[in-house]
């Protein structure tokens, strides 16, 4: 379901909605180069396939994934952290595309935040059942920069949350092709994803796609 409330009295015409003060959502802005992104994203997934990472206590992640550019995010039983070598092939990590880059940087600007060059591209895979529980992105060297997520496939409830673990978070739809920038202000908010709901969508089957840019170096 959208988030209701005092947040949704900014949406513009163009489609986007404020959702916070360093945070906009653009509703279907990358929807006209999905079927581009897809069939990059297997070139990709070719050199560095989806996998399972498990977090520092064991626990093994329900959302495959897998990642492109200068730094790649992993996490083991040592702990979170970017890595430059992907650790599965022992090569690195395959570049992010210029199509990619470039639609990142493009949302991140109308968003407020220029000059915006991500160094990181995060690919998660959900299929149904699959989640992301509550947390923030805080393993970047500089979290003065944005992050720039791009939704393709199944919609997904989005949590965005507050400062505190405990903060109740509202829920967001996103659908595909949707892009969704936060930053400033509102960086380390706390954000997840509920249980993906089983369905069928013309691209990309019975799965989502979600592509997570930062500057993490």
């Amino acid at each position: 379901m959208p988030v209701s409330g005092q947040l949704f009295d900014n949406a513009d015409r163009d489609g986007s909605e404020r959702i916070g003060e360093g945070a906009v959502l653009f509703r279907a802005r990358i929807a006209s180069q999905a079927g581009e992104i897809v069939e990059t994203l297997r070139e990709i997934t070719a050199i560095s396939p989806f996998r399972h990472l498990v977090t520092p206590g064991g626990h093994r992640m329900s959302v495959s994934m897998t990642s492109c550019g200068e730094l790649g995010w992993m996490s083991d039983r040592k702990g979170y952290r970017y890595t430059a070598k992907d650790p599965r092939t022992g090569q690195p990590w395959p570049a992010i595309p210029k199509l990619f880059s470039e639609l990142a940087s493009d949302a991140a600007a109308a968003a407020g935040f220029p000059d915006y060059h991500p160094d990181a591209c995060l690919i998660n895979r959900y299929r149904a059942g699959n989640k992301l529980s509550l947390h923030q992105d805080k393993d970047e060297e500089d979290c003065g920069h944005p992050v720039v997520s791009f939704s393709l496939g199944l919609p997904a409830t989005f949590l965005w949350g507050g400062f505190k673990r405990s903060d109740k978070p509202k829920r967001l739809l996103l659908e595909h092709g949707d892009v969704l920038v936060w930053g400033g202000p509102d960086r380390l908010r706390y954000h997840g994803v509920l249980a993906l709901a089983d369905g069928e969508h013309p691209l990309l089957g019975q799965q989502r796609i979600n592509l997570t840019f930062r500057k993490a170096g």
